[in-house]
């Protein structure tokens, strides 16, 4: 019964699978036997903001528990987040909400983006940290893109 339940766990997980688009990578240390350490950068779009993509670059683990997949992935990461065409909002947003999640090992830990609406200055903040179920990282990196002020970002009640 424990087996099924790890089984259903990693079922799960290997399905949920984020909506980023691999821009590119570049080796950082070579590995006798399977891929080499890196650091990829993976473009996302908001997926309720039309008009905004964002830049995501962290390290990936090599050798051969990377390529299984059973290496945990270190916790830094870098964001970068852009206005790529006319932005529209939709629907009306919460004040904060999860947009991007993915997960960094086998099991309990995840890099997520959080989005932030900072209405006083009408601007989208977004935020890259990583989650880990018993110790997690302060380690974040933050960005923001500005709206024009003649379009109010519409916010949830």
């Amino acid at each position: 019964m424990r087996a099924f339940a790890l089984l259903a766990i990693l079922l799960v997980l290997a399905c949920s699978r984020a909506d980023a688009e691999k821009v590119g990578e570049v080796d950082t240390a070579f590995q006798w036997i399977g891929p080499n350490h890196k650091i990829v950068v993976d473009a996302f779009d908001d997926p309720r903001v039309q008009g905004v993509t964002c830049y995501v670059s962290r390290a990936r683990t090599g050798g051969i528990k990377g390529a299984v997949g059973l290496a945990e992935d270190k916790a830094e990461a870098s964001i970068a987040c852009r206005q790529v065409g006319p932005i529209s909002v939709p629907q009306p947003l919460p004040r904060q909400e999860e947009v991007f999640s993915e997960r960094m090992s086998v099991l309990f830990k995840r890099l997520r983006i959080v989005r932030m609406v900072d209405s006083a200055r009408n601007t989208l903040v977004y935020l890259t940290y990583s989650e880990k179920l018993i110790d997690g990282s302060p380690q974040n990196s933050v960005t923001a893109v500005p709206v024009d002020r003649a379009m109010a970002i519409p916010l949830r009640k």
